[in-house]
Parts: C-alpha cells; sequence; structure tokens
C-alpha cells in the first residue's frame, strides 16, 4: 500500500479515475464534449459508488445527479466543464511525476471530483447524500443554479469540491462576482473623407472604459476590471460600434448594488453616441459565517485547516447566500488554477478523500 492510502482509499485507484476525466476534454459551451465528459463522471460514481447517475439535461449541457437514497441530509457539489478549449490535452496531456498531477482540470476541479467519490465510496452507507455535478459553473451557472439552490435548501449542508486554497486551507468566504457587456453605439463614416459625419464608438469606449476602471473600490473589497474590448471593422472606417466586457467582484452587497447602479447610469461622452450595458453580479457574495458548524468539524479532521476568503466564485456563493452552512475548497491541493502550470499535489490525495468521508459522517451524526 502507498504511504498516503488509507483504509478504504486507493491513491492509484484515484489517479486512474482522474486521468480519465482530464483526458474527457469538457470545455463550458462545447455540447458535444461536455455529453461525453457528463457520461464518464457518472460511470466513475457509479463504478465506485452504485446504483445510477442521472444525466439532467440543459442548455449548457447535461448535469450529473446521484443519491444514496433516504431523507436528503448533505449535498456534495461540483462541476465538470472546464475552461480549457479541445486540443490542450494534446499540448499539455495528463502527466503524474515528481509528487504532481498535471494536465488540464486536474485541480479545477476534476481532482476534487475523485477525491469526493472515493471518500464516500470509503463510507459504505451513503444514506442521505446527494452528489451534483454541473455543465457550467465556469460560465456563470445560469443553467444550474435553480437545481443547486433546490438541492441545497432540500439537503441543509452543502460541501463544495472545488480547489483547495493556498496551503491546503478551506474556503468559507467567496466574493460576489458577474460580468458586464457594455456596448457602444455610434455611426459609420468613411476615415479619410468625411471623419467629422461619423461618431466614433472607439473612441467613446476609451472614455468608457476609464469611466469603469474608476468603480474600483478595493479598500471595500471592490474590483472593476475591463477585460476585453472589440471595436471597428476596417482600417478606413470610422468605427459604428464597440463593445467592452467587464469582470466585476464584490465583497458585500451594498458594493454589489452600488456597482449594478453605477453600470445601469453609464451616459456617452460623444454627441451621438448610445450606451447599452447588459449583465449584473449574478453570484451573491458568500458569507463566512454559513462555513462556521462545518468548519469547526473540519478542523478536528484536519488539524491545522483554516478556513479563508478568497476573491473567485463558485456554486457555493448560490447555497451559501440562501442561508444554507456551506464548506467550499474541499477539493484538490494543488495550483495554477485556468492556467498552463495547473496541478495537483498526489500526497494530498488520500487525506482530502478521508476529509470528505469525516464531514459527510459528521453532518449526518
Amino acid at each position: 500500500m502507498d504511504k498516503h492510502e488509507g483504509v478504504g482509499v486507493s491513491v492509484d485507484a484515484m489517479l486512474e479515475d482522474l486521468r480519465t476525466l482530464v483526458e474527457t476534454e469538457s470545455p463550458s459551451r462545447d455540447l458535444a464534449a461536455l455529453e461525453r465528459s457528463a457520461k464518464a463522471v457518472a460511470s466513475m460514481i457509479e463504478h465506485r459508488l452504485g446504483g445510477r447517475a442521472e444525466l439532467v439535461a440543459s442548455p449548457a449541457g447535461p448535469h450529473v445527479r446521484w443519491s444514496g437514497g433516504g431523507e436528503p441530509r448533505v449535498l456534495v457539489l461540483g462541476h465538470h466543464d472546464t475552461v480549457f478549449p479541445i486540443g490542450t490535452l494534446e499540448r499539455r496531456p495528463f502527466r503524474v511525476a515528481d509528487g504532481r498531477a498535471t494536465g488540464p482540470g486536474v485541480y479545477d476541479m476534476l481532482g476534487g471530483l475523485v477525491q469526493a467519490v472515493h471518500g464516500l465510496a470509503a463510507l459504505g452507507d451513503l444514506t442521505g447524500v446527494e452528489f451534483l455535478v454541473t455543465a457550467d459553473e465556469e460560465v456563470g451557472s445560469h443553467h444550474s443554479r435553480a437545481l443547486i439552490e433546490e438541492r441545497a435548501r432540500a439537503c441543509g449542508a452543502v460541501l463544495v469540491f472545488e480547489g483547495a486554497a493556498e496551503g491546503g486551507h478551506l474556503k468559507v468566504a467567496r466574493k460576489g462576482c458577474g460580468t458586464f457587456e457594455v456596448t457602444v453605439h455610434g455611426r459609420a463614416s468613411h476615415a479619410g473623407l468625411e471623419p467629422e459625419a461619423g461618431v466614433n464608438a472607439l473612441v467613446e469606449a476609451a472614455r468608457q472604459v476609464l469611466d469603469i476602471a474608476a468603480l474600483n473600490r478595493p479598500e471595500a473589497g471592490t474590483t472593476v476590471t475591463p477585460t476585453v474590448a472589440f471595436a471597428g471593422t476596417t482600417d478606413n472606417v470610422v468605427p459604428a460600434k464597440a463593445s467592452i466586457t467587464v469582470d466585476v467582484r464584490v465583497a458585500s452587497d451594498t458594493e454589489r448594488a452600488r456597482v449594478e447602479a453605477a453600470f445601469a447610469a453609464l451616459t456617452p461622452h460623444l454627441d451621438g453616441a448610445r450606451i447599452t450595458v447588459s449583465g449584473s453580479v449574478n453570484r451573491p457574495p458568500m458569507p463566512p459565517e454559513v462555513a462556521g458548524e462545518l468548519l469547526a468539524h473540519a478542523r478536528k479532521l484536519l488539524p491545522g485547516v483554516e478556513g479563508v476568503a478568497v476573491g473567485g466564485g463558485s456554486d457555493g456563493n448560490f447555497t451559501a447566500a440562501l442561508g444554507v452552512p456551506t464548506l467550499d475548497g474541499l477539493g484538490a491541493v494543488g495550483g495554477g488554477a485556468h492556467a498552463d502550470h495547473e496541478y495537483l499535489m498526489v500526497d494530498s490525495m488520500a487525506e482530502r478523500a478521508h476529509l470528505a468521508a469525516g464531514l459527510v459522517s459528521a453532518i449526518r451524526g
């Protein structure tokens, strides 16, 4: 037995399942890929936990739902979509070397799914346990949110297997987050013959970017970051249209309301320009107090582990905002989410699987 293994948990078996999931590429919005990925997740769950995993159809791809039967007591929550396009695997194949597993999605969050399944398998009796693995977390959970909230209310406690915080710590607070799209409508004209007849949407967009960036309030935990912009059609035409994509993170509902009102109030600087805005802070802030009792259980099971606040969002934002006890960051210990250097620490896998099992046992009493 590997020195990192424990009763009922095999690191080799976990790595085998992780390889299968990583090699079944699953970029968000790619419905064919997500269909294959959902089937791979369902197969793993059924093989390790028994029973039948249901594929729940949605416009974003299939979610995977499994129940151990009985009165629902705890929801194990994750997602199988990743941010990496098809073909990433060819460039960055799954590998295990020097104590690390690497490959697209190992940390965010396929490793967490594998650890959760293997931890639950070690329990044997899974009465009251539900597993929900969604297909659209990386793109806002617009088609899974209602199901997530429904099952969280029904179960009364949520364990989220997103990647761990730095040092293996757990996540008890997250910022609310959302994306805004600002579209500038101008008027085209010939850039050489009569530029004055046009309304330059690119110039207007440049002014709007500065106004938007000024909404930052880092002292209040708010970041407002223009991230993507497009304008124009060709080099001798005054641009008639421009668009700006903005990432927003807020630590409080007060700041959420301020930022949303500010976007709604954006006004053009150029005569004849028009602005339209879509989007919102769709993930509410995750307040730390809802994790209190679950974190106390975790600290008994894994002495030294702490609860920390992070800037990224997850589906735990939704469940925590309902007041349902929620503990996040229970997944892979590693780093590099959404990056080429993404990795998972192999020697933590058995420990985290046992943490999953221990938390479920504690919740069920």
